[in-house]
């Protein structure tokens, strides 16, 4: 049975690009169902019939349905264990988990003030001081994860894995709004930037025309 994943706006759902990205590089299969978000009542009781958070993303799995991104990726990981989308060894994983709930859970300034916005022009914009240390943070993150995988490979733990799709919008973000970032920074959001997923997704979100006035307040 082929997996659904129920999606917001391209150009604007930093959450749902996340588990979208995770099946799509993993080459796993799935139909894709897209719900403009604040569009309406409507739109609003499609959603609330994949799932009563009537949030995006939502992954459904025959009588499964699993809500919220990180969860989408382990249960993704669990139910196809070839993808790989968490690295092999234990205390690998270990930390990409970790960098992925902090990501999760964290960041709220740069979230703020830095909103995934496709269409905005580029544009440097001067971030606060808690947004400053949230891009510092990540960069200390990504910087670590070089040090201790970049012989393995590009990415954050070597190959592709679930980490890098927790930090795709983060890598849009920096992008949009042209925040200057260390070079091995630079590097890994050029490494991401030629990730066949990762470009699909930004050439998608561009070509959607649904604006959503709150989101385009700078």
């Amino acid at each position: 049975m082929t997996l659904t994943l129920v999606i917001g706006n391209k150009n604007y759902s930093s959450w749902s690009m996340r588990p979208w990205l995770a099946l799509k590089a993993a080459n796993i299969a799935f139909e894709e169902v897209m719900i403009p978000l604040y569009n309406g009542a409507e739109d609003k009781a499609r959603l609330l019939d994949f799932t009563p958070s009537g949030k995006v993303p939502v992954l459904v799995d025959g009588d499964v349905t699993v809500w919220d991104s990180l969860a989408i990726i382990e249960y993704a990981a669990e139910r196809f264990p070839d993808a790989k989308l968490w690295p092999e060894d234990r205390a690998r994983r270990a930390h990409a988990r970790a960098i992925s709930a902090e990501m999760h859970s964290g960041f709220m300034a740069l979230r703020n003030e830095c909103g995934m916005n496709l269409h905005r022009p580029v544009q440097a914009k001067a971030p606060s001081a808690d947004a400053e240390a949230n891009i510092a943070r990540i960069q200390q993150i990504w910087a670590e994860c070089q040090t201790r995988y970049g012989h393995v490979g590009p990415y954050l733990f070597g190959d592709f894995s679930g980490a890098d799709a927790m930090y795709a919008p983060v890598v849009q973000r920096f992008l949009t709004y042209a925040i200057e970032l260390a070079p091995a920074s630079r590097a890994y959001v050029e490494t991401m930037q030629a990730l066949p997923a990762f470009r699909q997704w930004t050439q998608e979100g561009l070509a959607e025309t649904l604006l959503i006035p709150r989101f385009e307040q700078d």
